[in-house]
């Protein structure tokens, strides 16, 4: 089984833009990122790809892989698609680009999810991890899962799922840590399929995995990723980093 991680990295951001490219620590945050990624030793290759030119001459010229989108895309699992169509590979893990400090644990749980795979019952994995705090549970920035009893993904919502119609039955909240890894046959479906109204509405690109009939195996964790979505975000990375 042939596994590679994939960055998938835009210079454009909405909130802090050129973030990927910002100096942390005497490197850039995406190359850290990409560094990061090789040296937890999970992966047979890894490649970063971007729309950006600078952000490519970041990685190429440091030695690393990197591949240049030949389309715009709406999502990341778009721009992946692109990327490894032509790659020989059997599992895609995506990891975040403004992610600098990886943990190796969430992406050595969603490996292993399709080396237990033995009847190819799972076409992503994926992680969530258990929200008790009301603020937490409400808030749409915390894209919520509900699973069945095998782990398997029902549905993702911005919304409180379950709704809380009645107290003190046991039910669990858990959010989605938006850490992937996909079959890559899996990939190339969602590439080539249309988005549709539920996609549409939440915003969530994995619901038209769902939508479509793929299967995506949840594992839970109590991993936090730190990522760097703002200046003091970047400011805090620095810190940690000293």
């Amino acid at each position: 089984m042939k596994v590679i991680a994939v960055i998938p990295a835009r210079y454009a951001s909405t909130r802090f833009p050129a973030k990927l490219m910002q100096d942390l620590g005497g490197k850039t945050v995406i190359l850290r990122t990409y560094e990061a990624a090789i040296e937890t030793h999970l992966f047979d290759d890894v490649f970063l790809v971007t729309d950006s030119d600078l952000i490519y001459t970041e990685i190429v010229s440091h030695g690393g892989k990197a591949i240049l989108s030949v389309k715009e895309h709406e999502s990341g699992s778009d721009r992946i698609a692109e990327a490894v169509a032509k790659l020989d590979v059997d599992i895609v893990v995506n990891v975040q680009g403004d992610e600098p400090f990886i943990d190796k644990e969430p992406l050595e749980k969603v490996i292993e999810a399709f080396k237990y795979d033995t009847e190819n019952k799972v076409d992503l994995a994926s992680l969530m991890r258990e929200i008790t705090n009301e603020v937490d549970i409400r808030n749409p920035n915390n894209v919520k899962v509900v699973v069945d009893q095998n782990n398997f993904a029902l549905y993702f919502s911005r919304s409180v799922i379950p709704y809380p119609r009645e107290k003190n039955v046991g039910v669990r909240y858990f959010q989605h840590i938006g850490i992937y890894a996909f079959r890559k046959q899996a990939l190339l479906d969602f590439y080539s399929l249309p988005m549709k109204s539920l996609e549409a509405s939440e915003k969530l690109e994995q619901l038209r995995y769902l939508e479509f009939g793929k299967r995506i195996k949840m594992i839970e964790t109590t991993h936090v990723g730190i990522g760097i979505d703002t200046i003091e975000d970047l400011e805090k990375a620095r810190l940690l980093l000293k």
